[in-house]
């Protein structure tokens, strides 16, 4: 009687196993989504960075032209300065004096001259009567032509001695930004000495000297020589040391015709304006900047391209008969957030750029568009359908 009553579980148990048992391994499953890109030729302009430093546009040292004491400092330091205008005074006591005696050594000599002039002239008619002798006439002219010469040679002292008065009054060579004072009042200057009173730097526009390797410029224009590329404009773009990008856009001015042996670059000078005087010379910054455009060049989305332990790089293109075919290619420089590719594709190819993690080379996929909606198959639809209705 037990027996029976443990019989009938396990009879139970066996006609319940049919409903549970897995369905078939070899059941067909469906092929996985890939988003794919369709590559075309286009024209990618190639960015470069490089190291640089801001200099001023013009720079000037303030010296004395005359000698003598510091009586005034007319100029705030670390202000903006106008062209002309009088930085330092120097006590003129001396050169108004030198003027004074110039203006009465001209008058003088004037004075000769009129006194010369006059004589020759009442010899003139006595000479044709033989009145005076032709070496006195001679003489008289020769006198007044002298004193003529006397009045223009104290007339040019006399200028000489009003632009040292002048000078006196030391100017603004140019505008700009004019630094500290080296002097205070009651110094002594000299004319010629080597030490500047002061220094004013134009920093509006302000120059960046960019270095590039000759390395890289020669490899420029071997590529510009050999076409396929063309050469871009001249704008640049600056990265201020904070890493904050500057907001106003320079231009490359010209390109020095040698090479730095000490550091085997070349100097690329650019010009940017800068109301503001946000930038200050010395100031290390970052350039970038575009120097040539590659023509009918193939860009593909960073996600696509794999690379191995060794740098080689691959994507996953959609070939024949939709299956996934594994494509070796040569990409050595990005653009944006893209590859160049310089070898291995080609424009029209299809490159798988989502799903890739489901993807193995060979396999069947199902292409749609990259950033389309995700689609089921039909027969996942379906059996999607049926396991609710149960």
């Amino acid at each position: 009687m037990p027996s029976k009553f443990l019989a009938a579980p396990g009879l139970a148990l066996l006609l319940l196993l049919p409903g549970c048992a897995k369905k078939p391994a070899n059941a067909a499953q469906p092929a996985p989504e890939a988003g794919y890109v369709t590559l075309k030729a286009e024209a990618a302009p190639l960015e470069i960075e490089l190291s640089g430093r801001t200099t001023a546009y013009e720079t000037s040292e303030v010296r004395p032209q005359v000698s003598g004491l510091i009586q005034a400092r007319r100029f705030t330091e670390g202000s903006i300065v106008r062209q002309g205008q009088t930085l330092y005074e120097i006590d003129p006591s001396l050169y108004r004096a030198s003027v004074a005696q110039a203006q009465a050594n001209l008058a003088n000599a004037e004075a000769n001259r009129a006194a010369a002039e006059a004589k020759a002239a009442r010899y003139k008619p006595l000479v044709a009567i033989e009145a005076v002798s032709k070496q006195d006439y001679t003489d008289a002219v020769a006198a007044a032509r002298q004193a003529a010469a006397t009045v223009q040679q104290t007339r040019a002292a006399l200028q000489t001695a009003q632009i040292n008065l002048n000078f006196t009054r030391v100017p603004a060579p140019i505008g700009g930004l004019v630094g500290r004072s080296v002097v205070t009042t009651g110094a002594l200057v000299t004319s010629g000495q080597t030490t500047a009173l002061t220094t004013i730097s134009r920093l509006d526009p302000i120059l960046v000297d960019i270095q590039q390797s000759s390395v890289d410029l020669v490899a420029l224009r071997s590529r510009l020589a050999s076409g396929g590329a063309l050469p871009s404009g001249a704008a640049v773009q600056l990265l201020l040391e904070d890493g904050s990008v500057y907001p106003q856009t320079g231009r490359v001015e010209f390109t020095e015709p040698l090479v730095d042996p000490s550091t085997g670059t070349v100097t690329l000078r650019a010009r940017f304006p800068n109301p503001q005087n946000l930038l200050l010379p010395g100031m290390f910054v970052r350039a970038r900047l575009v120097q040539l455009t590659v023509q009918n060049a193939i860009l593909v989305p960073q996600q696509a391209v794999s690379r191995t332990p060794r740098g080689d790089a691959s994507v996953l293109v959609v070939g024949k008969d939709n299956r996934a075919a594994l494509r070796q290619i040569k990409a050595e420089r990005s653009v944006g957030d893209k590859w160049l590719v310089t070898d291995g594709l080609a424009a029209g190819e299809r490159v798988i750029t989502e799903g890739l993690i489901r993807i193995k080379p060979g396999q069947a996929v199902r292409p749609v568009q990259a950033g389309s909606p995700t689609q089921r198959p039909a027969n996942q639809a379906q059996a999607a359908q049926g396991a609710s209705a149960r």
